[in-house]
């Protein structure tokens, strides 16, 4: 079930919060205004939705450094468009 909550409860009512996101493993929608603001999400969560990006950053970053090839923001974006696009 989504929790949206507004942004107040974070302050007046956090420790219900932190039990809600870390017993349902689902994350805390927040709202301001009545418009969305932030997302609270458990450690465990966010380590699940960044860890293959993290992963996939190191291997670029290694094969960077064994490659002295190097393209200008316009060639990648170019071959990143042809790839999306067929």
């Amino acid at each position: 079930m989504i929790s949206i909550r507004p942004v107040s409860d974070l302050r007046n009512k956090f420790p219900e919060i932190e039990e809600t996101v870390m017993q349902s493993g689902q994350p805390v929608y927040l709202t301001k205004n009545g418009y969305g603001t932030m997302v609270l999400l458990s450690l465990e969560q966010y380590a699940a939705l960044t860890d293959d990006v993290e992963l996939r950053l190191d291997e670029a970053d290694r094969a960077a450094e064994a490659n002295g090839k190097r393209l200008t923001h316009e060639e990648v974006f170019t071959k990143a468009r042809a790839r999306i696009h067929g």
